[in-house]
Formats: C-alpha cells, structure tokens, sequence
C-alpha cells in the first residue's frame, strides 16, 4: 500500500507529513473502520470556497448569479469525476466487498467525494494554501477556458435570480424522506418560498437532483403567481 500511496502523491503533486490522513480520504463507507465522509464534508466547503475565490477574481464584473452559476458546474460530481479519472484514482480507493463487485471505483459519485476528501487532507496536513495549490493544479484548465456564456443556468440559479429580482429571499431546502441503503438511496425533497406561499416537493438518486426538481416545478408556480 506504501508503494501505492507514493505514486498516488506523485500524481497529485503533495507529499503528505501524516500520510493516515490520506488513507483515511481513500476509505469508502463500505469498507470496515474509518471512512472518509467528514472529511468529505470539509472538502465539499473547502472547494466550493475555493473555487468561489477564483471566479471572484478572474470575473471581477460578473454578477453574483452568474459566480453561482459557474461555480455550480465546476464544483458538480461529473467535473470532480473526470479529474478523478485522470489521475486514475479508483486504483487507490478502499471499497467494501459489495462495491468491489459493482465496480463501485468507477461511480461517479465515490470518485468525486473521494476527491473532496483528499483536498479536506490536504488541508488538515498543510494549510489553505496547500489546498488552494491543489485546487489551481486540478482546475487550471477548466477556470481558464471557462466561459460564463456558455454554461447553461440550472433550476435553483434561475429561482434564486427571480426571487431576488422580486426583492424577495431565497427559498429554503428540507429534505424529507430518505429511502434506500446506499449507494442506491431516494431523496424526497421540499422547496419553499414562504413569502409567495409556494411549497414544491422533488424526488431523485441524490440530494442536490432532488432540489433541482423542487426548484423546477417552484419556478412553474411562481410564473403562474407572476402572470
């Protein structure tokens, strides 16, 4: 494993002090003994932070829902995936038995929320700086050629930007049921808008699905409402 390891750090570009804290980055929740999920949490702040940062400053005229918009894409678990692929990071994840068998180094959403463990590691073991040195290496491309005219606005920007042309505040997010053993788990979720007395709900494979959903139909509700 120490072999493994090393080239895995040659391929990021870091050098661990407490090479633990990056096993503990590889450790699905499948596999026995301490995994990874809190440290993806702190990874999934820690990149939207950053990469907030860099927009902010390559786009420093572009209004706030435009920022959002762009860091929604770069940060999503397709773009964090294809980094993943590239550095061919399901050789080095721990899995348990059963997502050994499914091919689970090859999910989508294991490679991204791998990913954002390793940055939390990083920064455990050096720094925001370290980590923001990690976030130019994996983005340098995507934040360069990026163009904000592209990128198409999903649900929850485009809800947010009416509300926020009415004057009125953002809608809040509840989920409500959660069904299912993962990986295979069913989000149910609730979109709100207290102030226009609109109340959507949205189902989907992972939380951020179900929102856009809830969001979608709260946007056919406040057009209705707007007419």
């Amino acid at each position: 494993m120490d072999l493994k390891l090393n080239q895995l750090q040659k391929k990021i570009n870091y050098q661990f002090q407490d090479i633990t804290l990056l096993e503990h980055a590889l450790t699905h929740r499948s596999f026995k003994g301490k995994n990874n999920e809190r440290l993806e949490f702190l990874g999934d702040g820690i990149l939207n932070f950053l990469i907030a940062e860099s927009l902010f400053h390559k786009f420093p005229n572009l209004p706030e829902g435009d920022l959002s918009r762009l860091r929604s894409d770069l940060v999503k678990s397709k773009t964090l995936s294809d980094i993943a692929l590239k550095l061919d990071l399901g050789e080095y994840i721990k899995l348990g038995e059963g997502e050994l068998k499914s091919a689970g180094w090859r999910r989508p959403s294991i490679l991204a929320d791998c990913m954002e463990a390793i940055l939390a590691a990083v920064f455990l073991d050096s720094g925001l700086d370290a980590s923001r040195s990690m976030i130019k290496l994996w983005f340098h491309d995507l934040i360069k050629n990026i163009d904000p005219k592209k990128i198409e606005k999903d649900p929850k920007s485009i809800l947010q930007e009416l509300l926020q042309a009415q004057k009125i505040d953002r809608p809040s997010y509840e989920v409500i049921n959660i069904s299912g053993e993962a990986p295979a788990q069913h989000f149910e979720v609730t979109c709100r808008i207290d102030k226009l007395d609109i109340s959507t709900q949205g189902e989907g494979s992972s939380r951020k699905v179900a929102e856009q959903i809830a969001a979608s139909s709260a946007i056919k509700l406040f057009k209705r409402k707007a007419s």
